[in-house]
């Protein structure tokens, strides 16, 4: 740890490994369709305790659970070069991208512009509704 009691990346800590992200699914076999068949991921492994998921080289670990808890919050993200064109080619999957009256500035498709422009973002759910987003900066 450094002097204001930070943790130093360059021996300790995890700013060196690779993030895993997770998700709860209460069905297995929607869950399969909508993130191998919708958003085009690679189904990498599947057993009782998760289905694994290659994401641009990131894990993604969909676990299975009896029940899930709404988040009111966005739980998975995807940093995207082409925001249009990737709301374009899902929505085209059948991907429902959601859209808020209290955003200012979120256009036809669900995307709304940050303030400055500093980014761009689109939210949608997976069946389980989980909030999940489509981002680029």
């Amino acid at each position: 740890m450094d002097d204001t009691g930070l943790m130093s990346t360059s021996s300790a800590g995890l700013g060196s490994s690779k993030i895993v992200a997770l998700v709860a699914t209460t069905n297995v076999d929607r869950a399969r369709a909508f993130f191998r068949d919708t958003l085009g991921l690679t189904l990498v492994s599947e057993d009782p305790f998760a289905l694994v998921f290659d994401a641009a080289g990131n894990m993604l670990r969909v676990t299975p659970v009896r029940e899930t808890v709404k988040a009111p919050y966005t739980v998975l993200g995807w940093e995207v070069s082409d925001i249009e064109a990737k709301v374009a080619e899902l929505a085209k999957a059948g991907v429902k991208f959601e859209h808020y009256s209290f955003l200012q500035d979120q256009d036809a498709n669900g995307i709304w512009t940050a303030p400055g422009d500093a980014a761009r973002v689109a939210w949608f759910k997976d069946p389980d509704e989980n909030l999940l987003s489509l981002s680029q900066h």
